[in-house]
């Protein structure tokens, strides 16, 4: 109970950067936030958000502990996120957006340990003091084909506008792959929805990105009534999960196409895209290493094996509104699992479901409740690597009893004024990072959230 205390009274004085102008030097005056919203229009904008995070995971079994386990002596942690958005027109239909993002704090054991990590504003390169990054800058281009056209509401990256809906779209510079590729109406982004990793992409999908999920690249849209083709190509990073990209712009690259359907069933409308990677990067070879550990009597070494190798796998994803208010979804995914997981996570097999439900039902339509599952697993080489001691993104407790990963989320999102929500947050971990030797874990999380 004193961790949940704690938990709640470390995030009360955050809201005092979205707070009307009361004295502290903390507070946004209300004068300027009137005029940043009253002056925008479709030739620019401004936006800001500021999320934080606490959470706390209590003791929980375990037969050992290894480099990259969970500590299963519990612990309490806080990440702090702010983002300032901003946008301009240049011309007709095209676009110019800046996003500088600081971040401070860490996950629950320096971000390692679960591959459903439970909380998706936490990332590997933590810091006890805020620093800030140039998370991105892009330009994007829109070259409409005529017809029919559609409404573009403002928000973070997109200024208000009407656009053909038969269109080509093309975005360059730097920006996160998620913001074009694997998109989910219910389970996409942890400053809003689930928290944790397994909901917010598909884990088998080891996406182009440094350690804050970002990259450099370009995107090709083509945009139909019912149906989108999109092609990307983007940098990998230099090292694992690190922040420098390779140079090595010919040998070090990701690709990633999508083809996504929309429907409607019963007048609710739905989508389901179906989404195909090619990485290639200095990657070690599972196999190698835990062959070489089998002779050496040491540990799996994967840093002793890398070349540039490729890496694919495949991924589905589904939304379905089933009644007002009401949705359901689903991704799957599977990754070929002999080379190293270089960006996201150590995931080769992974499925996930999961409902949510809007607030209305109970006159609180600004609320939401969610309820979601999932399975990750491995390929049977990636098994051995992990058996024989190797370390990985997320995973890696110095030996493994291996069992698929499993892991349940639900929350409740509140709604308090205006853009600032609460969220209470509940998950279960049972065989952490695949490890049937460790947990169960529970982990339970707050989160404010303030945007305008």
């Amino acid at each position: 109970m004193k961790r949940i205390a704690c938990l709640i009274a470390c995030m009360g004085p955050i809201p005092l950067f979205g707070a009307v102008d009361n004295g502290s030097t903390n507070s946004v005056p209300a004068s300027f936030l009137n005029w940043a919203k009253e002056s925008k229009g479709t030739d620019w904008n401004l936006h800001f958000q500021n999320t934080v995070v606490g959470q706390t995971d209590p003791s929980f079994p375990a037969q050992y502990s290894g480099p990259n386990s969970l500590d299963s002596h519990g612990e309490f942690k806080e990440t702090v996120s702010m983002d300032l958005f901003a946008g301009i027109k240049l011309w007709q239909g095209a676009e110019l957006h800046v996003d500088g993002l600081m971040w401070q704090g860490y996950g629950l054991s320096s971000t390692v340990g679960a591959e459903a990590f439970p909380n998706g504003e936490a990332f590997r390169s933590g810091t006890q003091t805020p620093e800030v990054n140039l998370a991105r800058i892009f330009y994007r281009q829109v070259i409409g084909l005529g017809g029919d056209q559609e409404s573009v509401a403002d928000d973070q990256l997109d200024l208000a506008g009407r656009e053909d809906i038969s269109r080509i779209t093309i975005t360059l510079g730097r920006y996160s792959v998620k913001d074009i590729f694997d998109n989910n109406s219910y389970a996409n982004d942890p400053r809003t929805q689930f928290l944790s990793w397994a909901y917010l992409a598909n884990e088998s999908w080891d996406y182009p990105g440094d350690s804050l999920g970002y990259t450099t690249g370009a995107s090709f849209e083509l945009n139909q009534p019912s149906w989108t083709a999109r092609y990307g190509w983007f940098q990998m990073p230099r090292v694992s999960n690190g922040m420098a990209e390779d140079m090595h712009y010919l040998a070090a690259w990701g690709m990633v196409t999508e083809l996504e359907r929309r429907f409607t069933w019963n007048n609710h409308p739905g989508a389901i895209r179906f989404l195909a990677f090619l990485n290639r990067a200095h990657m070690g070879s599972y196999g190698q290493a835990t062959e070489a550990a089998l002779t050496s009597g040491q540990p799996a070494d994967i840093v002793a094996t890398r070349a540039y190798r490729l890496k694919y796998g495949f991924g589905l994803n589904f939304e379905q509104e089933i009644c007002t208010n009401v949705g359901v979804f689903s991704r799957v995914g599977w990754s070929d699992g002999s080379s190293e997981s270089w960006v996201f996570s150590d995931v080769d097999r992974s499925v996930t479901a999961g409902l949510s439900v809007k607030g209305a039902i109970w006159r609180r339509p600004e609320d939401t409740y969610g309820l979601a599952g999932s399975f990750n697993g491995l390929s049977h080489v990636h098994e051995e690597f992990l058996a024989a001691g190797g370390t990985g993104i997320l995973a890696g407790d110095g030996a493994l009893n291996y069992g698929w990963e499993q892991s349940m989320e639900t929350y409740y999102d509140c709604s308090i004024w205006s853009s600032l929500h609460a969220m209470l947050d509940y998950q279960f971990i049972n065989n952490p990072a695949f490890n049937r030797a460790r947990g169960p874990v529970s982990v339970f999380s707050a989160r404010i959230h303030w945007e305008f």
